[in-house]
């Protein structure tokens, strides 16, 4: 494995391609956060049958509960699992992670149908340096472990980053990582690249509007019909701040010299209820932002820079989950309530019944429209980097 990381990264001119990967079909690009943290949630086997209801193929917990995985088995439903920030020092140590691979992933698979292991949460923003320094060795052992045990081409290994990292996110163009994360960051995406695995981001545009909403457009970050923002260096047109944020990330990635990673969205939600403080967290918001985004999903969309290339989103969250701490707002992302009654109806068994009569048609005509712009800034990307000025090659 360290020979295969050490590998020189994909040649440069790629960046002029990679956006055009095509997935085409259904809803798989949907999935939902199932968060635990609640002494009222209804037993997993309850739990997948509102998932099969609701066409939902794709869920993320965030630790290895083994009556989840169990409950799982046989059925349609693709599950990521988690690695809790405080064992992932742990987990470096390459039997440890075999060991944990032994008890954790390989007894369940592949009746439960595991298709990602994300190590740690949010570590690059954290205030721990030594779990930053070595979560890249830990994502190592455990992707070594599975290739041990015959399942690394079955199962993604990476982190799920917030958009902390990045030093600045707009316009997305001129988005870049953090410089106090740049040498924690490259030896990520080099390990990344050499195992195909994706770059998962919690992006959250409610955070943005909670904090200027005298500046923040409601109806560009809700996804709702707005005049919406052209970069200006790109000339892309941006009408939501998800798909901003996305590109934003894609951006920063390239800049590093790695542009063949796909960057997919490991949660993203709106609050129905918060503080008096939490400016934006009402029922009415929460309805809008996860209904348009659903629209978006089921219509297979992507990004303006990747406009062919699907964004894979994870909703956060299935429940309201009443052991959270912190604000109001944390309490408060479900779309169902513990009882699984609706905490707003979004429309989510309707859309995904559709999904396969949306129209092919008029989205092709939105790809084209949208690819030849970004097709011309990837040529510009290229030159940028053979002219030595978006960072060195890794």
């Amino acid at each position: 494995m360290a020979g295969f990381l050490n590998h020189l990264p994909i040649l440069h001119i790629l960046l002029v391609f990679s956006l055009f990967s095509t997935d085409i079909g259904g809803v798989s690009s949907l999935g939902i956060n199932y968060g635990q943290v609640a002494n009222n949630l209804p037993t997993p086997d309850r739990v997948i049958a509102l998932l099969a209801s609701l066409k939902i193929t794709k869920t993320r917990i965030y630790d290895t509960n083994p009556q989840v995985l169990t409950a799982f088995a046989n059925s349609s439903i693709e599950i990521i699992v988690t690695v809790p920030n405080d064992m992932v020092s742990q987990l470096k140590d390459p039997q440890q992670a075999l060991q944990w691979v032994l008890t954790n992933i390989k007894p369940y698979y592949p009746s439960t149908k595991i298709t990602g292991i994300a190590v740690g949460n949010e570590v690059y923003t954290g205030d721990d340096t030594t779990l930053m320094s070595d979560l890249v060795p830990a994502l190592t052992s455990i992707y070594n472990a599975l290739v041990r045990v015959g399942l690394a081409a079955y199962i993604h290994v990476s982190t799920a980053n917030s958009l902390a990292v990045l030093a600045t996110s707009y316009p997305p163009s001129s988005a870049y990582f953090s410089s106090s994360l740049t040498g924690l960051i490259v030896p990520f995406l080099r390990f990344l690249s050499a195992t195909n695995s994706p770059f998962w981001i919690n992006a959250y545009p409610y955070f943005a509007y909670k904090g200027d909403p005298a500046s923040v457009p409601l109806d560009y970050v809700l996804f709702n019909p707005n005049s919406g923002m052209v970069d200006p260096n790109t000339r892309l047109r941006y009408d939501n701040m998800l798909y901003a944020q996305v590109d934003a990330v894609i951006f920063s990635i390239a800049k590093m010299g790695f542009g063949n990673i796909e960057v997919r969205v490991s949660e993203t939600g709106w609050p129905s209820k918060g503080d008096p403080d939490e400016v934006g967290a009402t029922v009415e918001n929460a309805e809008a932002y996860n209904r348009n985004l659903l629209v978006r999903q089921v219509s297979n969309e992507g990004t303006p820079l990747r406009p062919n290339q699907r964004l894979e989103v994870y909703l956060f969250a299935l429940f309201n989950e009443n052991m959270k701490p912190g604000p109001t707002s944390e309490r408060n992302y479900g779309l169902y309530q513990p009882d699984e009654t609706m905490a707003y109806n979004v429309g989510l068994a309707t859309l995904t019944s559709s999904a396969t009569s949306v129209s092919l048609t008029s989205s092709a005509k939105r790809v084209t429209n949208k690819e030849t712009g970004s097709l011309w800034y990837w040529i510009f990307v290229y030159l940028l980097i053979l002219q030595g000025f978006m960072g060195k090659a890794i």
